[in-house]
């Protein structure tokens, strides 16, 4: 027909498949929930879906421990209209949304750009395969297993991990390797233990609760990221603390979402967040 204009077969199937390959905001939610079941969580925290509009089409994720300004920032300048973290933008339930506070400001900010953000927390710190099980992969631990585990609903959960080194070491060569393999300027330990570090219990952010848990089973050592002061003594010689920083101990929880996302979601572009939220200063 005259004016009629004829677009190959090879196009019209390539359109046909781009459409296809198209994944929502509620895709990607589920394929979180099937790694770290929303029932995993603390029943103080807040895991799940924060902000925007579960049947929004995905351009992008930013995968990042914090939600801020700068946060939505990067994911503006990257494409991403999903950002995808660890700690909850939305931890305490907002009476204003205003200019007020930063996380008031990230709020309106996000909306504004139609940006959602998804939020899994102590779920992903309590999944098989989740925080603390990254944590025992960046030191090279074997024979990893939760400690002080739990059952709910069903499914085997635990706060805190415990494996073994590949080999004895002693406590002030351990100290280093863990510095090293988690960049961190200093760590805070008590009395360096006189014999040999070989199995070793883990708990990313604020896990001193899990401390005297560690001990019952059978760690020479125990990391995490926060500890109080008082909580130090009285341990000496029996398991050697080394506590480095809570964003520290927590940080590769970006590296979860990605293999999630490129096993689950595979036609989504993801980006660990280069922005850094440690809103501690070591001077």
């Amino acid at each position: 027909m005259p004016g009629c204009i004829c677009i190959p077969a090879f196009l019209c199937t390539f359109a046909f498949q781009y459409k296809q390959l198209s994944v929502k905001i509620k895709e990607v939610l589920s394929a979180l929930e099937r790694f770290a079941p929303l029932p995993l969580q603390e029943s103080w925290d807040n895991a799940g879906l924060q902000v925007g509009l579960t049947e929004t089409e995905v351009s992008g994720a930013l995968l990042c421990l914090d939600v801020n300004e700068k946060i939505v920032d990067e994911a503006m300048r990257k494409g991403c209209n999903l950002i995808v973290s660890h700690h909850p933008l939305l931890f305490r339930g907002l009476k204003t949304i205003s200019d007020l506070t930063d996380v008031q400001r990230t709020v309106i900010k996000a909306i504004e750009n139609h940006i959602c953000v998804i939020s899994m927390h102590t779920n992903m710190d309590n999944a098989l395969g989740g925080v603390n099980f990254k944590i025992a992969e960046k030191l090279g631990m074997t024979d990893t297993a939760f400690f002080a585990s739990k059952t709910i609903d069903g499914i085997e959960a635990g706060s805190g991990v415990i494996g073994t080194l590949h080999e004895p070491m002693a406590a002030d060569d351990f100290v280093i390797k863990v510095k090293k393999a988690f960049d961190v300027e200093c760590a805070m330990c008590n009395e360096l233990l006189h014999r040999p570090v070989q199995k070793v219990a883990v708990c990313g952010g604020a896990g001193d609760f899990l401390l005297d848990e560690a001990i019952k089973a059978g760690a020479d050592a125990f990391i995490t990221g926060e500890m109080h002061y008082h909580q130090y003594f009285g341990y000496e010689q029996r398991i050697q603390i080394c506590v480095i920083g809570h964003y520290q101990s927590e940080q590769f929880t970006s590296e979860i979402f990605r293999d999630i996302l490129n096993r689950d979601c595979p036609d989504i572009k993801t980006f660990i967040a280069e922005t850094c939220t440690n809103p501690i200063l070591y001077i």
